[in-house]
């Protein structure tokens, strides 16, 4: 194998969201340089970055019925019983929720954590909050999605954050999805909660780092065992 085949195996393919928002930095890049020189280098970095931001790496998602993977990538930032968006339609009773905030240096691809029929999808316009924070749950423009699978009912809300300022959404209501399947996008910056059956065990904890389409998070067969975590 070449070193160009081995290089091009390590770089991950550019969504295509990406391509006006690079092609923007990339432009305020040749402008900086040609007008306040060293400033170019500044422009250069951002380009790298968004072009990094943007990345959409192939994702080997495990197939088990009775799992639950992680919509995102980042890190879990809360897991509790919560009300889910009245959006959704999921009932006033809460709900194990489990939060995963992701930072600008996540992807920001979003994939479907079990296979199943959306039944509704609804977008709540809203603050843009930090994202990390409790109360971005209930102010911050959202998207939210239920999917029905064999295992019951799940909500999936994809959460603006600080920076982010819009919210893509790829499916449709009606269509059939399979786990791992791509979902949508969040630009710059945000965070993915995860509403689940009541048959639902936890398999992460809180500072648990998650990989969409390839974490496993819950569980939904029966007697599945909640693990227990150390740090080191």
């Amino acid at each position: 194998m070449s070193i160009i085949d081995s290089v091009r195996k390590q770089i991950a393919p550019i969504h295509p969201e990406g391509y006006v928002f690079i092609a923007g930095f990339g432009l305020a890049t040749l402008i900086l340089g040609s007008f306040f020189g060293s400033l170019g280098w500044i422009g250069a970095f951002a380009t790298l970055w968004c072009i990094y931001f943007f990345r959409d790496p192939v994702r080997f998602t495990p197939l088990d019925d009775s799992f639950v993977v992680s919509p995102a990538d980042g890190v879990v930032s809360s897991i509790g019983f919560f009300i889910p968006p009245p959006e959704l339609g999921l009932g006033a009773a809460p709900l194990q929720r489990i939060a995963i905030f992701m930072s600008v240096f996540d992807c920001h691809v979003n994939r479907a954590p079990v296979s199943g029929r959306i039944t509704k999808i609804a977008y709540k316009p809203g603050l843009f909050l930090n994202a990390d924070l409790d109360k971005a749950s209930e102010d911050n423009e959202r998207n939210g999605l239920v999917i029905e699978s064999a295992a019951g009912r799940f909500g999936i809300v994809q959460i603006a954050g600080l920076i982010a300022r819009r919210i893509v959404c790829f499916v449709h209501q009606g269509e059939t999805l399979g786990v791992g399947d791509r979902i949508g996008l969040i630009r710059f910056g945000s965070r993915v909660d995860v509403y689940l059956p009541a048959n639902a065990v936890a398999q992460v904890t809180v500072g648990s780092k998650a990989v969409a389409g390839e974490t496993v998070i819950a569980e939904t067969r029966a007697k599945a065992p909640r693990r227990s975590f150390k740090t080191g």
